[in-house]
Parts: C-alpha cells; structure tokens; sequence
C-alpha cells in the first residue's frame, strides 16, 4: 500500500452489512423476537449497551459454534462498500471493523474484504456449544473510541486524519472523537449529535465527504 494518509473506522452489524449478527443468532435459539426488541432498544441508547449485550446472549446458550457458518452465509454486504474499501485502501486509508458483534463472523468479514484491523466480541464456547457467556474486553461505546485512537497512534496520524462510521448509539462517541463522523442509515439518537449524515444504504454516497481522499 502507499504512503498512509488516513484511516477510516467502520461499525460491523448495521452498517457493514445489513444484519444484525446478534439477531441472526436469535432466529436459531428460537428467540429472535426477544432478542431484536432489546437489539433496538440498544441501537436507539434506550439501554446500556453491556448489560443487553449480556442479556442478548444469555439466550444463546446451547448453539453449536457451526451455526457461525450459517449465519455468515445469511448476511449481506451494504451495497457498494466492497468498492469503498477498496477504494480507500488504494488511497492509502486502511479500514479498520470495530463491532458491537462477535469475533467469528467479524473476522471472516475482514479476510475477504482485505482488512487488518478489527476488534469484535468473544462468545465463550465448551464443547462445541456457546455457553451464553462473553469472554475478554466488551467492545463497549467506550472501547469502540479507544480502539480508534489506539489505531490512530499505531499510524501516527493527526485526528483530522480519521473517518469513523457508524448507525448506532454505541457508535455515538467512536464518531465524535473522529475528525469526521458520519451517520450511516443511523438511528435518530446519532443523527441528532453528528452533522454529517448519509441516509441512503450506498457507500458510494459516503466518499465525496471524506476530504483527504484523492
């Protein structure tokens, strides 16, 4: 890649990709209507994003690890963000996933679209099963921003040099420490803080407000 001149940090469920892995996971416990209603209330910051995280898992207890497969053949890519990345990446702005979601989707989602920076949730697994449980460092509203600017400093660049999207209200803090935020698709409790908006699912429509891009 050439010289570095930016970063650009996305969120994963919701603006990524359509979905939202959590409620995928739902639909096969049998419980994606209770998980989906405390999804939105999360998304909308009507709820602490660690405790109905917790909560959301707890019902997943008893699925086996594979349903990981099945659920990362479901989801689907917003439209036009493949071309983004790339077209970023080629202007020498790496592209960091810093999600809400889980380590094994997120992972594989940033493999096949060329990623090296991502940071998602562990689920804890015992004998091929979830356990309902998380394991290490919650990727909390909080830790989304610190993920940014430890990136950031990895790359030695000035804030004004980083781009972070996002649709959610854990979202809201990673968009106000980037030198520009922009509200993707987003909930009404971000679009009320970040001024910059884009509300059609396009990436394409994302670029001409990144100013560093050549």
């Amino acid at each position: 890649m050439s010289q570095v001149k930016g970063l650009c940090v996305m969120d994963v469920d919701g603006t990524l990709i359509l979905e939202e892995v959590i409620d995928l996971l739902g639909r096969e416990a049998g419980c994606e209507e209770e998980i989906s209603q405390i999804t939105s209330r999360a998304m909308r910051g009507e709820l602490d994003f660690e405790s109905s995280l917790r909560k959301r898992v707890s019902f997943l207890e008893g699925l086996p690890i594979s349903v990981f497969d099945k659920v990362f053949n479901s989801i689907h890519l917003t439209p036009n963000v493949q071309e983004f990345i790339s077209i970023l990446q080629k202007n020498g702005i790496p592209v960091g996933l810093v999600s809400g979601g889980f380590t094994p989707i997120v992972a594989r989602l940033a493999k096949s679209l060329g990623i090296a920076y991502f940071s998602a949730n562990q689920l804890e697994d015992k004998d091929g099963h979830l356990t309902g449980k998380l394991i290490g460092q919650i990727i909390s509203p909080q830790v989304k921003e610190e993920t940014l600017e430890q990136w950031r400093e990895e790359l030695k660049l000035s804030k004004d040099r980083t781009v972070a999207i996002g649709d959610g209200a854990n979202d809201l803090l990673m968009l106000k420490s980037a030198g520009l935020g922009i509200a993707f698709c987003a909930k009404e409790v971000l679009k009320k803080e970040i001024p910059n908006h884009v509300d059609k699912r396009d990436f394409l429509e994302v670029l001409p407000l990144i100013d560093f891009l050549e």
